[in-house]
């Protein structure tokens, strides 16, 4: 590391050069990235996935995308049936303004599903094309127009509505951007900065952090004509790589303020920064791009396309801070812009060295708290059910929301938002058509099925078979119906499989979360082994992957209480229970939080093994190295957690989750575990800390460390005298 300062400190114009033609690069590039991103839902090998491929490749249209549902009610004191020859009319506008979608309705069925109990409600099911690219529009865009010229034009409320439609949260055109959110997370991130550094050097994180995201940008651009990339993946860019990008240049400028303030000339600081917080940077950075590898494991194009791209955010940000920050903390304009020096680094935070201290003297008192703590939160993660958020908590007004209570209201069934697709082949379709129909309406929680005989439910062979469930077959608690369908119709000749958002959540169950535990294993081996080498010890290691699966594992408790049992989502966000957890969100918060939080964990434990190599005291290299690191720690969680506050102001309910999980997951792991937790426990363990055998060490090419118990006293000194570092 320090090889590399120094080249750069000698190159320091060329390195600035190079970083600053980035930026309109990467804005130039993040401009066209959006339109070249994926909406690949796809799961190789499973069923329902292999049956929506068939049905997309017959029918083109329908299978996992939920259909758009068109609404009418004629007015009191008349029915449906005495005012269908001015609907009907109506929705033949609709087939032909959209006819690469499949349609049903009452006219075409007779079924009363398709009736509210009044008989003045009525529905169209409008199966749309496949989603294939970020800025493809549903079929709503078209069919809106047309219904609102029909109210105008027969007196009855036409509407449309659906479970696509209700996901949005929200039409309003003044709902915050991705490029509002990313303002709003900076301008948080620099308040918070502003209180560290009480200077103009404050800005200097934010400066990274911008070439930091721009030349991710960059990069991902040319990606997208490799391999696909998911539409996800520009908000983790966005408001992760704020976070870590910040996070990342307020340690070495923390340490870079430190060093001058101990009297090293400028030039010297900034080697001693990179060599010590360069090092922490690039273990925590591995730490993150290691966790995002399990995305890779598992076989699915969404969850390794957003591994692939968020590995990058890491990477980019280690890189530009790696020479870029050196280069303007080298040069002239980093001692000038840190003016005005409220706050000086020459000691450390009295405050937090009186914590440390505390928690130091009662360190049994302090783990126990905490274990209590998290062991509270972590109970309700065996309540977790996968799948989608119910229609009740995406939307609570607006037209979509009000149409979708008229039907609700009516008795018309739950499932009508999430219907299942049985298709089925042979030389006579028709006929195991009709016998899919007689055995699904006998499984307990169908409403209704129906086969239309028309060349939309009908092609080449193939019949396609609607099936209504009672209820929303959204979550892994409520899906086992399409289980139930399943085993029901497949002895009917011809039968290929069940699409829909029910087999899509069992899909994403068999697919993902089975093998989940290998690829949580294969992150906790690697990291571990990756920070044996960073603190040379064996026992350090084994308890940052414990705690951090503790810490992940209670913000999914949290999570869980928050917005599956609703206690505080209401409140909050006025959001209703969701009942579920999305099927993608549990990995994809679990990769992030995991690298993420093991930012702190090394950040903490870094400084606290280079207080312990001076001082050979564990108590000590605690409170010095908590003192010195807490408001840092503080610090960079705050400012995460803006990013994320910032995400969560999105009008979709499933990027309101992700966003507070991991606000709540940072700021749980920053107070809880790594201010409360760590240090108790490092305190705890003395020695054993610091143990480190010669046949692991050996290999890792660093000295071996022998576990000598040392004697158990209380920490020195007045609880609020600071601690130096030196």
């Amino acid at each position: 590391m320090t090889r590399l300062a120094e080249f750069v400190l000698r190159h320091r114009l060329l390195v600035v050069v190079f970083w600053f033609v980035m930026v309109p690069v990467g804005g130039i590039a993040a401009g066209l990235t959006s339109d070249r991103l994926t909406v690949d839902f796809s799961l190789p090998g499973q069923q329902g996935y292999q049956t929506e491929k068939q049905i997309l490749a017959t029918f083109g249209n329908g299978g996992s995308n939920p259909p758009t549902i068109a609404v009418v009610t004629v007015p009191k004191g008349t029915t449906v049936d005495e005012q269908l020859s001015k609907i009907t009319p109506v929705f033949d506008q609709i087939k032909k303004a959209l006819p690469q979608t499949r349609f049903v309705d009452y006219a075409e069925t007779k079924n009363p599903v398709f009736l509210t109990d009044d008989k003045r409600t009525t529905y169209a099911l409008v199966y749309p094309t496949e989603f294939k690219s970020f800025t493809d529009v549903g079929p709503d865009v078209k069919m809106k127009p047309i219904l609102a010229q029909a109210s105008k034009d027969t007196g009855f409320d036409f509407g449309v509505t659906g479970y696509n439609l209700l996901a949005q949260g929200t039409d309003d055109p003044e709902a915050p951007s991705l490029l509002a959110e990313t303002l709003l997370g900076a301008l948080g991130a620099l308040a918070v900065l502003v209180f560290l550094f009480a200077s103009f050097l404050a800005l200097v994180p934010l400066i990274i952090a911008a070439v930091s995201i721009l030349t991710t940008f960059s990069i991902v651009f040319l990606g997208t004509y490799v391999f696909d990339i998911s539409f996800v993946v520009q908000f983790l860019i966005a408001l992760v790589g704020l976070g870590v990008a910040i996070d990342y240049s307020l340690l070495v400028v923390n340490r870079w303020r430190e060093e001058r303030a101990h009297g090293r000339e400028n030039h010297e600081a900034v080697v001693i920064a990179m060599n010590y917080a360069g090092h922490a940077v690039v273990a925590s950075a591995g730490t993150v791009a290691i966790s995002l590898c399990a995305l890779l494991v598992i076989p699915v194009p969404l969850l390794r396309s957003m591994g692939i791209g968020g590995m990058l955010i890491p990477l980019v940000s280690t890189l530009v801070i790696l020479t870029l920050l050196p280069a303007l903390l080298g040069s002239r304009i980093g001692p000038k812009v840190d003016w005005p020096r409220i706050r000086h680094e020459g000691r450390a935070s009295r405050a937090w060295t009186a914590w440390a201290r505390l928690v130091v003297r009662w360190r049994w008192v302090a783990a126990g708290t905490a274990l209590v703590i998290l062991a509270a939160l972590i109970i309700p993660i065996f309540g977790i059910k996968i799948g989608q958020s119910q229609t009740s908590s995406l939307a609570s007004g607006g037209p979509a929301y009000e149409h979708l209570q008229t039907l609700r209201n009516g008795g018309v069934p739950g499932g009508v938002v999430s219907p299942m697709e049985v298709l089925v082949k042979g030389s006579d379709p028709a006929g195991s058509a009709a016998q899919v129909v007689d055995k699904a309406t006998k499984v307990g929680g169908v409403a209704a099925a129906f086969a239309p005989d028309n060349k939309q439910w009908r092609k080449n062979g193939y019949a396609l078979i609607g099936v209504i469930p009672t209820d929303e077959t959204v979550d892994s608690g409520k899906a086992h119906v399409v289980t139930q369908v399943s085993d029901a119709v497949k002895p009917v000749p011809g039968f290929v499989g069940i699409a829909g958002v029910g087999a899509t959540v069992l899909d994403y169950i068999n697919a993902v979360y089975k093998k989940f535990p290998y690829s949580l294993g294969l992150i906790a081996l690697v990291t571990f082994f990756l920070l044996v080498r960073t603190f040379r010890s064996i026992v350090l290691p084994i308890k940052a992957v414990l705690l951090n699966v503790m810490s992940v594992a209670a913000t999914f408790g949290a999570t869980v209480l928050f917005w599956q049992d609703g206690h505080g989502s209401q409140q909050v966000f006025g959001v209703a229970p969701t009942g579920a957890v999305t099927f993608w969100l549990p990995v994809l918060i679990f990769a992030f939080l995991f690298g993420l939080s093991m930012d702190y964990e090394v950040f903490i434990l870094a400084r606290m093994r280079e207080e312990y190599d001076k001082t050979g005291d564990t108590d000590k290299a605690v409170v010095a190295g908590l003192a010195r690191t807490g408001r840092l720690v503080t610090g960079a969680a705050l400012i995460l957690f803006m990013a994320f506050l910032a995400l969560s102001a999105s009008p979709g309910t499933d990027i309101k989750v992700f966003a507070s999980a991991l606000g709540i997951g940072i700021l749980l792991d920053a107070t809880i575990v790594r201010a409360l937790l760590v240090p108790a426990l490092v305190s705890l363990f003395g020695k054993w800390n610091w143990w480190l055998p010669s046949w692991a060490a050996r290999p890792l090419r660093v000295e071996p460390h022998a576990a000598i118990p040392e004697p158990r006293k209380a920490p020195t000194g007045h609880p609020l005298e600071p601690v130096g570092s030196d």
